[in-house]
């Protein structure tokens, strides 16, 4: 009897241990795969900020008066390459964001300067960058959700407080990209 005991006690001892063990691989592998997620994200932020300089000094050509919207450029590309976190790098591709637009808008205002190629060249290349950062801004959001959902289900949840496994910060769009840009024709 006390063998048949100690026998179910080791099964359910082994199985638990099997499920520590299962959990907290697949928990280091969501994780894995939000810090993945956020270096393709980085990769794209980087690309669009070095493509900045050259969009500032074609556009100073045209628009060398509009020296607000250009050090605004400047400085929210500097925000970012000074950054440090993922939460403040995706804070500084917010301003990043504006700033673009801002200095995109001016093209409006300067048919020169939408008519330039090189203007049109940098143009197209942002727009790209753009797109691939929406689409791995995706990615990420939706491995953060895998995460946070196996971080914080129950019995998971206990296995992640005792490896001390931290939530990750969805990547969201601040509440001024979120408004429409006003565009007008003289």
């Amino acid at each position: 009897m006390e063998a048949v005991i100690l026998t179910i006690v080791g099964v359910v001892l082994l199985l638990l241990i099997v499920f520590v063990i299962s959990t907290y691989n697949s928990l280091i592998k969501l994780r894995n795969r939000v810090s993945d997620q956020w270096a393709q994200i980085d990769v794209q932020l980087k690309r669009r900020a070095d493509l900045i300089p050259n969009l500032v000094e074609t556009v100073k050509g045209y628009a060398g008066h509009e020296k607000e919207t250009l050090d605004a450029v400047i400085s929210a590309r500097n925000s970012f390459k000074t950054a440090t976190t993922p939460e403040a790098e995706m804070k500084a591709a917010g301003e990043m964001t504006q700033a673009l637009g801002r200095i995109l808008a001016l093209a409006e205002a300067y048919p020169d300067l939408k008519a330039n190629e090189n203007f049109l060249q940098l143009q197209k290349e942002l727009g790209g960058t753009e797109e691939k950062i929406a689409y791995a801004r995706q990615f990420y959001n939706d491995s953060v959700l895998t995460y946070k959902n196996k971080r914080e289900m129950f019995p998971t949840n206990i296995i992640a407080g005792m490896f001390n496994f931290e939530a990750k910060p969805f990547f969201e769009v601040e509440e001024t990209e979120r408004e429409v840009p006003k565009v007008s024709f003289k």
